[in-house]
C-alpha cells in the first residue's frame, strides 16, 4: 500500500516561513518526479514545485514567492521550504509522486493570516 504523509502545515503571518515533510511508503520516491500541489479554497489544485528523481534540490523563486523542495532518496522523504508566505498562499498542500500525478498524500492545511 502506497502512502505519502505529509506534516508540516500551520498558521503563519504574513511574510514569514514554513517547511513542510513528506514520508513515502510502499515505494522508493528514487523511481519517481515528486511534487508538490496545493489548492486553495474555491480554486483548482495546482503544482507549486516538482523535483526530479536524479536532482537532489529545486526552487522557484517569482512574484508568488519562493519555494524550495528537495528529496532524501535513502530516507524516502521530500520537504518543501516556503518563504515570503502571503495570505493567497494559504491552501491544503499536497506530496504527489509521478509526473503525471500517480499517488497523493492527504494534504496538510497552510495558512497565511495575521
Amino acid at each position: 500500500q502506497v502512502q505519502l504523509v505529509e506534516s508540516g502545515g500551520a498558521l503563519v503571518e504574513p511574510g514569514g516561513s514554513l517547511g513542510l515533510s513528506c514520508v513515502a511508503s510502499g515505494i522508493s520516491i528514487e523511481d519517481y518526479v515528486m511534487s508538490w500541489y496545493r489548492q486553495a479554497p474555491g480554486k483548482e489544485r495546482e503544482r507549486v514545485i516538482r523535483i526530479s528523481s536524479w536532482a537532489s534540490k529545486n526552487s522557484v523563486d517569482s512574484e508568488r514567492g519562493h519555494f524550495t523542495v528537495s528529496r532524501d532518496n535513502a530516507k524516502n522523504t521530500v520537504e518543501l521550504q516556503m518563504t515570503r508566505l502571503k495570505p493567497e498562499d494559504t491552501a491544503v498542500y499536497y506530496c504527489v509522486a509521478g509526473d503525471p500525478p500517480q499517488y497523493w498524500g492527504r494534504g496538510t492545511q497552510v495558512t497565511v493570516s495575521s
